[in-house]
């Protein structure tokens, strides 16, 4: 996006009465005044991990159920020592060709750590028992992408995930989860946190997708795979000297937002049922398994994109932004998010908003 349609986009969305997808712009200094009112800053910062870096850790820890977790300045660095972990026997790894690594982390895994993927299945969905049985080479981990987000935001069952998992070991490889959006994947996978992460030898969550951090990601495991992530950690450059800024604005997200998260999975499954109806529109998945899911509109990006903004800056809502053209001529896609700003949206606002955003777009 260019950066001068960025920052319009940005002005238009701050000066919202009402947002349907995703959440307000602050400015930094409004990142810092609601840092200050729910962080002790009068206690000493972290240096090199320690102080509010130890207390983040181990309440992710608590939270997932696992020995350990250990902090990491990124996601792509936390699951580059995941895999590394796995990879004693063998280099190849079972990614998915939709995957984070392979869409979005610039095939680090491959580039520093050496690995080779290895892909049990191309369909818009998780690897299956199946897929995993039929694999024709010994792979060291299986990565699940929870929810699997260039697919749709789209998980399995409970019972697709578990007998996956069982299957992974069978075939004597580790199990790990991408578990950046694990949060809001719980409601549709009727477990706990801890439940989830305990079918996997290592998962990875994020702290500013959902939550609302600055930045930063946990690896939760073992003790053992503590030891080896912060060795790795520290060769990648992560072990930085201060972090507490981040690290406190990912403890208030579990303090602030995680509570609230089976709250918007539930509304996106109303505001998805409205938009529907909208002439032309089509939902995925529907009903959404997650607070995130896809809308496919009959008209160009740019056209919807347009028009989004124009309701914006005449109208104080906002929409949906990011539309993208698909495959199919003519229809675009974006990706909401239904977040704390939505859920004062009932069926009938969602409609109408969605409705002038049609009649613009004509």
């Amino acid at each position: 996006m260019p950066e001068n349609t960025l920052r319009r986009r940005q002005a238009a969305m701050r000066a919202c009465d009402r947002i349907l997808s995703g959440a307000r712009p602050v400015t930094m200094r409004e990142r810092l005044d609601e840092l200050s009112a729910v962080a002790d800053l009068d206690d000493l910062p972290d240096y090199y991990g320690d102080g509010p870096v130890t207390t983040l850790e181990q309440r992710v820890a608590n939270l997932l159920g696992t020995e350990a977790a250990v902090w990491f300045p990124t996601g792509t660095m936390a699951q580059q020592v995941a895999l590394r972990y796995g990879a004693q026997q063998t280099d190849a790894v079972a990614l998915h060709p939709l995957g984070h690594q392979l869409v979005h982390e610039r095939d680090a895994y491959a580039t520093l750590s050496g690995l080779r993927a290895v892909t049990p299945t191309a369909a818009y969905r998780n690897p299956t028992a199946a897929d995993l049985a039929a694999l024709e080479e010994q792979v060291g981990t299986v990565v699940f992408e929870l929810p699997m987000r260039d697919a749709g935001f789209v998980l399995p069952t409970w019972d697709e995930l578990t007998e996956a998992c069982e299957e992974a070991v069978n075939i004597g490889a580790r199990v790990h989860f991408d578990g950046a959006r694990i949060w809001e994947s719980a409601p549709y996978l009727g477990r706990s946190l801890a439940e989830i992460a305990e079918q996997a030898d290592s998962t990875y969550v994020s702290f500013y997708k959902t939550l609302g951090g600055l930045s930063g990601a946990a690896l939760a495991g073992t003790a053992d795979l503590a030891r080896y992530a912060r060795s790795w950690r520290h060769r990648h450059g992560g072990n930085l000297f201060q972090q507490w800024p981040a690290v406190m604005s990912a403890l208030a997200g579990l303090d602030r937002e995680l509570p609230r998260v089976p709250d918007y999975v539930r509304h996106a499954r109303r505001v998805a049922a409205a938009l529907a109806e909208l002439p032309g529109a089509r939902v995925f998945p529907q009903p959404p398994h997650t607070h995130q899911f896809r809308l496919f509109l009959p008209h160009p990006a740019g056209v919807l994109n347009a028009a989004a903004l124009t309701l914006a800056e005449q109208r104080k809502v906002w929409f949906a932004g990011g539309w993208r053209d698909t495959e199919v001529p003519g229809v675009a896609m974006a990706e909401l998010t239904i977040a704390a700003a939505a859920l004062e949206w009932t069926a009938a606002d969602v409609a109408d908003a969605g409705e002038r955003l049609i009649e613009l777009c004509r």
